[in-house]
């Protein structure tokens, strides 16, 4: 195995990540908590950034003089920038210190969202947007295997938990925040909010998170070559899949509930949802380094389970609900799943499989928006669960099969 410091380190291998202290000849390992939350704040902002237009679309619209379609693909913009530049931006930057990549790519959202908040230029708008798509996938594709670094490898799990739960956050409480300011205050004054967010943020990394050095360059990985050790294709295929049966449905969750006569409470659904995802997360970290098969088996049957409610029991309130809680507790912790799986798989060529992993996931997501509306234009929003049903058998098929390497019954770092 190679001893680069940084892909080693990205795969969980590096003594020297975190070297916990001894008292009395036993290891007290403990998590760099202030760092992890730093790292937090970055998923969060890069999260909100992405889905923030959604909820002001209507005044974007009239502030750039476009139609609410052509507002809404600034959106689709930034996960374009996301999915043409996170491979080989990645690769480019292989060698750059850890702590400076990380800074380059936060200025970035600050830049981006302030120009999308100056902005009264639709071309102007939508290359800031593209910015900020570049700047996600290279904090997306550095952000996990920075939070195992960090930690020790008892504690991996839980560290990647505690970054990713920027997510959630964002989705459940960010995006609803963030429409709020918008309505109070102007749309302008939601990304210009992002923008002060993201410099506090760039002052918290310099201070608290600690650096490491980038690759050799005789010892980078190729990215392709990532594909061929065993367990990464099939965790990759994992996450286009389910990350594109979860986004078919979160896409046009308002559009569904509306359908079902439950519009009025498409916030409150999405706040059950959120806070369950909590939950998830908090599970997953605790139990993640030890039960990381059983842990995705279970994710992908709570989901199905929710699918299969909203499929034949969705005119029922209650039940409704109850699927929005089924939804978060098998959610939440996918993120932190399989991006440690990745990370597990992959092992020396980590970076490359995570840049992968972050491509693949914007194609889905944006691939969910695709096919979300066919299905919506041509069958109706009832097809939804049944799609996201359909699309869970192959990953769940998948998670099983992949016993001995993406899914291994017993974690193989040590």
């Amino acid at each position: 195995m190679s001893t680069s410091p940084d892909i080693s380190a990205a795969s969980g291998t590096d003594s020297r990540a975190a070297p916990p202290a001894k008292d009395g000849g036993k290891e007290q390992q403990k998590l760099p908590l202030f760092a992890l939350l730093a790292l937090a704040t970055a998923v969060f902002i890069t999260s909100l950034t992405e889905t923030l237009p959604a909820g002001l679309l209507p005044a974007m619209s009239s502030g750039l003089h476009v139609s609410e379609s052509a507002a809404g693909q600034t959106v689709t913009i930034y996960a374009i920038g996301t999915v043409l530049t996170a491979i080989p931006l990645t690769a480019a930057t292989a060698g750059w210190q850890r702590k400076r990549l990380l800074l380059t790519a936060m200025a970035g959202f600050a830049v981006a969202n302030t120009v999308t908040a100056l902005s009264s230029d639709y071309s102007l708008t939508m290359v800031a947007r593209f910015v900020a798509g570049v700047a996600a996938g290279l904090a997306w594709a550095l952000l996990v295997g920075y939070a195992r670094r960090m930690a020790p490898v008892a504690l991996q799990g839980k560290a990647i938990a505690i970054a990713m739960a920027g997510i959630p956050v964002a989705l459940s409480l960010g995006v609803p925040a963030g429409t709020f300011l918008g309505a109070a205050l102007g749309w302008r004054m939601a990304f210009l909010s992002m923008t002060v967010l993201t410099v506090l943020l760039l002052l918290w990394i310099f201070v608290a998170v600690p650096d490491y050095p980038g690759q050799a360059s005789g010892e980078r990985p190729k990215m392709l070559q990532a594909l061929r050790v065993p367990g990464v294709a099939p965790v990759l295929t994992v996450v286009l899949v389910f990350v594109l049966a979860h986004t078919i449905l979160y896409a046009y969750i308002a559009t569904f509930l509306d359908d079902l006569g439950m519009g009025g409470e498409t916030g409150m659904v999405l706040l059950v949802f959120g806070a369950a995802s909590l939950i998830s997360i908090w599970i997953v970290g605790a139990h993640i380094h030890r039960r990381l098969r059983s842990l995705t088996i279970a994710s992908t049957l709570l989901v199905a389970a929710s699918a299969a409610l909203l499929a034949v029991l969705a005119d029922n309130t209650v039940l409704v609900y109850l699927a929005a809680i089924l939804w978060g507790l098998g959610w939440g912790g996918v993120p932190t799943l399989l991006q440690t799986a990745t990370g597990d798989a992959a092992d020396d060529a980590a970076d490359a499989a995570q840049a992968m992993l972050v491509t693949l996931w914007n194609v889905a997501m944006a691939g969910g928006g695709v096919i979300g509306g066919i299905l919506l234009s041509t069958i109706g929003s009832e097809s939804f669960p049944w799609t996201v049903l359909l699309l869970l058998l192959p990953v769940l098929a998948v998670v099983v099969l992949a016993r001995k390497h993406g899914f291994p019954a017993k974690r193989s770092v040590t």
